[in-house]
């Protein structure tokens, strides 16, 4: 018997963090409040958006950059990108640096995402699970460095965050795939 994945959504993680001025984050693959292109999800080619961001505060010294999608049926959601130490001179991803580390400027690597990976993991919802929100975030920091390793989980790196955060930019886009709820099992690939 398939599982029944209905059930209410979780709010917007990030207006439940402590309040920090905004800049801005966008794309030239995504558009904020839209769905997600196909080529970029785990269904499909698997590649990370070109991301750029500016507007941050002088004071910056790195930024983490990571996706999330707080509506897996999961209590904590599904990380599927983070990106920690990025040098406060980096201010743009291109399409597909997520592949690996050796596509990172510096001293940025990989953060371990919830498929097991150190790279970007696109999304993959559960047919017939509706739209699920994949927020991009890009965190200003107060530090060269989170001081943490690649085995760090990403909430680890996203907690450290908290204590470091300057300013914050958001863009969310949105991807589902269609189906009847449940008739498929929740694998580890399907997030």
């Amino acid at each position: 018997m398939p599982a029944d994945l209905i059930r209410p959504r979780p709010p917007f993680p990030y207006d439940l963090l402590p309040a920090v001025p905004a800049f801005t984050l966008a794309s030239a693959d995504l558009v904020d409040g839209e769905r997600m292109p196909d080529r970029f999800t785990a269904v499909h080619e698997n590649i990370s958006p070109e991301l750029h961001w500016s507007g941050f505060p002088a004071t910056t010294r790195s930024f983490v950059v990571s996706c999330f999608d707080p509506d897996a049926p999961s209590p904590a959601g599904w990380w599927h990108w983070t990106i920690q130490d990025l040098d406060a001179s980096v201010t743009s991803l291109p399409q597909g640096a997520g592949e690996s580390d050796l596509q990172l400027d510096g001293a940025a690597f990989h953060a371990v995402n919830d498929s097991g990976t150190h790279a970007w993991s696109g999304p993959y919802p559960p047919a017939g699970d509706g739209d699920h929100r994949y927020i991009f975030a890009v965190h200003a920091l107060d530090v060269d460095t989170l001081g943490l390793d690649d085995d760090a989980s990403p909430t680890t790196v996203a907690a450290q965050c908290s204590f470091h955060a300057i300013a914050r930019a958001l863009l969310t886009v949105t991807y589902s795939q269609p189906g009847e709820p449940g008739a498929a099992p929740f694998l580890q690939e399907a997030r």
